[in-house]
C-alpha cells in the first residue's frame, strides 16, 4: 500500500536513514514500496532522551530508523519500559506501554513508535510541557 507524504516548505524527514529535505513549495511524495519514514516532528537526537518516557520512545526511534540492527537499542527499551511502569499508575499509560512491549516484540516498530508517543505526550502533559510541540 502506498505512502503518501504532504510536506511544508522545508521539512526535512529520514527516509531509509538519510534526511531529505524538501524545497521551497509544498510537496507531496507517495512511497510505493516499504520503508522507514520518519518526519522531523518525530525524530530525537540521543540528548533529547532526558526524561523517562523519552527514553523508551528513543530506543524504539532507533530499531524503526536501524532495523536491521534492532537487536541492539531492545535491552536498553525493555530496561527503560520495565522502570516505567514501576511508577506509573495511570492504566491508560500502563496499556499503552504493554501494547508498545508487544508491537516491538512483533517487530512492528512504527506502531510502537506511535505508542510510545502517547507515553511520551502523558509525560509532557503530567510536567506541564507543551504537548504537540515535538518529540
Amino acid at each position: 500500500m502506498p505512502l503518501k507524504l504532504s510536506l511544508k516548505p522545508g521539512e526535512r524527514f529520514v527516509l531509509n536513514g538519510a534526511v531529505v529535505q524538501n524545497g521551497d513549495r509544498r510537496a507531496s511524495l507517495v512511497l510505493q514500496n516499504k520503508a522507514s519514514v520518519l518526519r522531523e516532528k518525530d525524530i530525537m537526537q540521543a540528548d533529547e532522551a532526558n526524561t523517562p518516557a523519552r527514553r523508551i520512545y528513543f530506543p524504539v526511534m532507533m530499531m524503526y530508523l536501524d532495523e536491521a540492527n534492532a537487536d541492539r537499542y531492545y535491552d536498553e527499551f525493555v530496561r527503560r519500559l520495565t522502570e516505567f511502569m514501576q511508577v506509573v499508575k495511570n492504566p491508560q499509560v500502563l496499556a499503552d506501554c504493554v501494547g508498545a512491549s508487544k508491537q516491538v516484540m512483533d517487530r512492528e516498530y512504527y506502531k510502537a513508535l506511535m505508542t510510545t508517543r502517547r507515553v511520551v505526550d502523558y509525560e509532557d502533559e503530567r510536567l506541564g510541557k507543551n504537548v504537540g510541540s515535538g518529540v
